[in-house]
C-alpha cells in the first residue's frame, strides 16, 4: 500500500510564491518517479512537473522557469516551489508517484489533492 500525503497550498496574490510538499510511504519500488499534476474545474488533469530518482526533472510548458521540483530520495519527499504565480495557476494540485522512469496517468498512485488559488 502506497500513501501520498500532501501539504502546502492555499491562497496567494499574483506574483507570490507557494511551496507544496508530498511525502510517500510504502514500497519504494512504486515511486521511482514522483511529481505533481493539476486540474482546473472542468478541465483534464495536466502534468506540472516530475522528477525521477536520478534527479532528472520534467516540466509542463506553462510552468517552466517559474516552478522548481526537488526530491529527497532518503525521505521519499518531493517538493514543488512555485514562484511568480499567476491566476491561471489556480487548480487542485495532486501528488503523483509511479514505478516507471516517467509519470503517466495510467499506472501509479495519487494523493488527495491540495487547492492552490492565485488571486489577481
Amino acid at each position: 500500500q502506497v500513501h501520498l500525503v500532501e501539504s502546502g497550498g492555499g491562497l496567494v496574490h499574483a506574483g507570490g510564491s507557494l511551496r507544496l510538499s508530498c511525502a510517500a510511504s510504502g514500497s519504494s519500488l512504486s515511486f521511482n518517479a514522483m511529481g505533481w499534476y493539476r486540474q482546473e474545474l472542468g478541465k483534464q488533469r495536466e502534468l506540472v512537473a516530475s522528477i525521477d530518482r536520478g534527479g532528472f526533472a520534467n516540466y509542463g510548458a506553462s510552468v517552466k522557469g517559474r516552478f522548481t521540483i526537488s526530491r529527497d530520495n532518503g525521505k521519499d519527499i518531493v517538493d514543488l516551489q512555485m514562484n511568480s504565480l499567476r491566476p491561471e495557476d489556480t487548480a487542485v494540485y495532486y501528488c503523483r508517484a509511479g514505478p516507471g522512469s516517467v509519470l503517466n496517468t495510467l499506472v501509479g498512485f495519487w494523493g488527495h489533492g491540495t487547492q492552490v488559488t492565485v488571486s489577481s
